[in-house]
C-alpha cells in the first residue's frame, strides 16, 4: 500500500506514526479543512474498499484530536469564568433550533406564513 500523502493533507495509504504525531500539532482550523478533505475523498467513490477505510481511520482520528481540542478549550473558560467572580457555569443549550417549532419558514404554522 501507498504511504503518499495528497496535496490536502490527508494519506491517500496507510496511516503512519508520522502522521499520527502530526495530528498533535495542529490547530482546530487545520483539523476541521482536513476533516472536510476526509469527507469529499470519501463521497467521491473514486477510492477503493481498502482506500476509503484507511481514509475513514483518519477522519475519526481527526474528529477524536478535534473533540480533545474542544474539551481543553471548554475547561480553559470555565476555570477564566470561574476565577472572575464565582459566575456559574452551566452546559450550553443553543437558544435558535434549526427549525422554527412551526415548521421550516414558509410552511403552513410556521411563523409569517400566514397559517398562523
Amino acid at each position: 500500500m501507498v504511504n503518499a500523502t495528497t496535496s490536502g493533507g490527508v494519506a491517500s495509504g496507510s496511516a503512519g506514526t508520522s502522521e499520527l504525531r502530526e495530528l498533535g500539532d495542529l490547530g482546530f482550523d487545520q483539523i476541521l479543512t482536513r476533516l472536510r478533505e476526509v469527507v469529499i475523498r470519501l463521497e467521491s467513490g473514486e477510492l477503493s474498499l481498502e482506500q476509503s477505510l484507511v481514509i475513514y481511520e483518519q477522519g475519526v482520528q481527526l474528529a477524536r484530536r478535534g473533540q480533545q481540542l474542544l474539551a481543553s478549550a471548554e475547561k480553559r473558560v470555565e476555570i477564566l469564568v470561574s476565577a472572575s467572580g464565582g459566575i456559574e457555569v452551566a452546559p450550553f443549550a443553543d437558544p435558535v433550533s434549526p427549525i422554527s417549532p412551526g415548521g421550516p419558514p414558509g410552511s403552513p404554522g410556521a411563523p409569517g406564513s400566514g397559517g398562523e
